[in-house]
């Protein structure tokens, strides 16, 4: 689909979280190499803390990881070459970004 070698910011307000550089397309899920930006500090702990929870399987952890994710929704935006995404499904593991996006809202089966 002609994402490889795009340009992905990643942002809080005005701070540059990082770019993603996609190098891998395997739709609707698109993943690359994560360079942090300056704003990184102030969001990567809930970034390392939203997928340690997408690794557990234990009562409730899924509702903590709800929680954990509509903090990242609240505080970071996703843009494309083309401009930001409506909605999006974004996990950081070091130097590693991978994600899922839509102009619409997702509904419940995201």
């Amino acid at each position: 689909m002609g994402f490889e070698g795009q340009v992905w910011q990643v942002r809080s307000g005005a701070d540059a979280v990082g770019e993603i550089l996609i190098d891998d397309a395997d739709f609707p899920w698109l993943s690359g190499r994560f360079t942090a930006g300056p704003g990184y500090d102030a969001v990567q702990e809930l970034f390392a803390r939203e997928l340690a929870l997408t690794r557990r399987d234990d009562a409730g952890h899924w509702q903590q990881w709800e929680e954990a994710y509509d903090e990242i929704r609240r505080r970071v935006s996703l843009t494309s070459p083309d401009g930001p995404v409506a909605e999006f499904l974004l996990h950081i593991d070091g130097d590693r970004a991978w994600f899922r996006w839509s102009d619409e809202p997702f509904g419940d089966d995201v």
